[in-house]
């Protein structure tokens, strides 16, 4: 009897021994770059960060949900993670911008737009463009709520007396 243990092999090494190959060619056949396909087979950068600084969440208008996880150490990205519900146009443009920001100082990262993740992945279908914008829009807005006080609640202080639990200090 032979038992595959997936816990001793990586992810890549589980998720390219499942990859038949189908996929990849009809992503292909979509539009989808060879980088691009990467990206979504591999996920590399998939998950969550448990001592995040900062995580963030937007729901694109397509029902594409992506959570956005941030590691900041002196003012630049030590690590970044995402959580995506969503197509592979999602996933692969939220894993190129990991690429594009890890490392890299809050203000540059910032500055990342959808024509430098668009470049990152080289290609993807005309239709998918969105799917681009929503991970921008995700990265920035974790970025500007991590700059903001870190939009958690546990590190924003109350000012004021609550006569209700529960309802002092809302966002």
């Amino acid at each position: 009897m032979h038992s595959l243990n997936s816990v001793e092999k990586g992810q890549t090494e589980v998720l390219t021994e499942n990859d038949t190959g189908d996929e990849r060619k009809m992503l292909a056949e979509l539009g989808y770059s060879q980088k691009a396909i990467k990206y979504y087979i591999e996920k590399p950068y998939m998950g969550s960060l448990q001592d995040a600084d900062q995580v963030s969440e937007m729901l694109g208008t397509c029902g594409d949900t992506l959570k956005i996880f941030l590691k900041v150490d002196q003012g630049k990205i030590k690590d970044v993670r995402y959580q995506v519900l969503g197509c592979p146009g999602a996933i692969s443009a939220a894993m190129a911008s990991v690429d594009l920001v890890k490392g890299k100082h809050l203000e540059y990262a910032r500055n990342i737009d959808d024509g430098d993740v668009f470049t990152q992945l080289e290609d993807v279908p005309a239709k998918k463009h969105h799917c681009i914008q929503l991970a921008v829009k995700a990265l920035h807005k974790a970025i500007d709520e991590y700059k903001n006080g870190n939009g958690r609640s546990e590190n924003i202080k109350c000012q004021s007396i609550c006569s209700t639990p529960g309802e002092c200090c809302k966002n």
